[in-house]
């Protein structure tokens, strides 16, 4: 099926914004040179480099300091107004809180403070392009605000166009996510370049305050696109749930808090239509919904289900289905979902959340990496090895000190999902 058509999503429309420019320019002040005691001065440079023009409007603050310390870094517009903004944690550079203006000039004043004390300051004054002949790249941020989500929850970004692999570091650059309390994490791009996934080596623990800013707009990408657009959002862990599917058995183990509360029989995919077995994230939940699968292969029909929750672009959905009741627990007669009771379905509902694991095993065929948000469907080393920038080395999953619960694991093609499901 066709797995580049789009469903309605609790999602945030994206965009972009351009990088650090090369070039600096520094003063230093006092000179440099042997202080009292054979201390030097600090030395400073600072990017865009000075009297730059059509620097893009998502340009920072870039710092090279030897000898000391940034301390401090001020930016301010042609009409006098401070810029707000916060250094990145490497303290390579200074992002602005917002994209700047466009066709605007600034002047930036950085001050880095030596051992001894001394300091030495380094300006630089440039002017933003006003337009640009590039066409605008779609991204789509697939983590609302105010919501609450599953602890597999992972940050996904999805790009139409792809990101080409050269592009790839620098978009990165301009993805931020904060977690209260600190569980950092990384980036890691599916091989095409479609979509980017975030999450930590482990589970986001309950309670987690997860803050994602998407700083794209006007970042120049490739050699044909900018960024669409700056994005913010915030929302909350919740609490611990995970599904297991189990083909050989037809059963459904739900767990919270690592303990079986409930097994619920099922019937999955019918050898012609089969589901796909590996670690999924529950990506939206619809009290109702119709599943119109005319065009489809091995489809062609039209049917209204209640209580459904999607799985996959492709199709696969947990749902109602009290046509097949008979079969649950005993035999696949589905195409692709996974069909489960009435009573089952609504309860499910009440317990799930968008962002809860689900993990399915023993089918004829594998998950495919893309096909949903799969970014827990391979081990962390892996994982990490998709990041387009270095990964900390001291990243790593935590030690566990008792056997997980099967619902566990240790530890971005641009979406365009199916309505099919069955």
């Amino acid at each position: 099926m066709d797995v580049r058509r789009r469903l309605t999503l609790l999602a945030v429309t994206i965009a972009a914004t351009p990088l650090v420019l090369g070039g600096c320019t520094a003063e230093r002040k006092p000179a440099a040179g042997a202080a009292p005691g054979g201390t030097a001065a600090p030395t400073v440079s600072v990017t865009p480099a000075d009297r730059a023009k059509d620097v893009p409007v998502s340009a920072e603050v870039g710092t090279t300091v030897n000898n000391g310390r940034v301390t401090s870094v001020k930016l301010t517009d042609d009409r006098g107004k401070t810029v707000v903004g916060e250094p990145r944690e490497d303290g390579s550079s200074w992002v602005p809180a917002a994209p700047l203006g466009g066709g605007r000039t600034y002047t930036a004043e950085v001050t880095a403070t030596g051992d001894a004390g001394r300091t030495t300051v380094g300006r630089t004054t440039f002017t933003t392009a006003t337009n640009t002949t590039r066409q605008a790249l779609t991204s789509v941020l697939y983590f609302a605000g105010n919501q609450t989500y599953g602890t597999a929850m992972p940050v996904t970004v999805a790009f139409e166009p792809a990101i080409p692999k050269a592009a790839r570091a620098a978009v990165q650059r301009r993805l931020f996510v904060k977690t209260d309390p600190p569980q950092p994490g990384t980036w890691s791009w599916l091989e095409d370049g479609s979509q980017v996934y975030y999450r930590a080596p482990d589970f986001w623990r309950s309670g987690t305050t997860v803050s994602v800013r998407s700083a794209l707009e006007g970042l120049p990408i490739g050699k044909e696109y900018v960024g669409d657009a700056d994005r913010r959002s915030t929302s909350k862990i919740g609490r611990q749930v995970a599904l297991d599917i189990d083909n050989a058995t037809k059963q459904m183990s739900v767990f919270q808090d690592g303990k079986l509360v409930r097994r619920i029989p099922v019937s999955l995919g019918k050898p012609s239509t089969p589901s796909s077995s590996g670690k999924m994230v529950i990506m939206e939940k619809h009290q109702q919904t119709r599943f119109d699968t005319r065009g489809e292969p091995d489809g062609g029909y039209v049917v209204d289900v209640e209580d459904a929750q999607r799985l996959t672009w492709g199709g696969e959905f947990i749902h109602a289905a009290p046509w097949s009741e008979g079969d649950q627990g005993y035999t696949n007669v589905s195409h692709g979902c996974a069909n489960v009771s009435s009573t089952a379905a609504d309860w499910l509902m009440g317990v799930t959340q968008v962002g809860d694991l689900v993990t399915v095993k023993g089918t004829e065929v594998p998950l495919r990496p893309g096909n949903g948000w799969t970014a827990w469907n391979t081990s962390w080393a892996e994982f990490a090895r998709g990041s387009a920038l270095p990964v900390p080395p001291g990243l790593k999953p935590a030690p566990s000190t008792s056997p997980p619960h099967p619902g566990a694991v240790a530890g971005g093609s641009s979406p365009a999902p199916s309505a099919s499901g069955g």
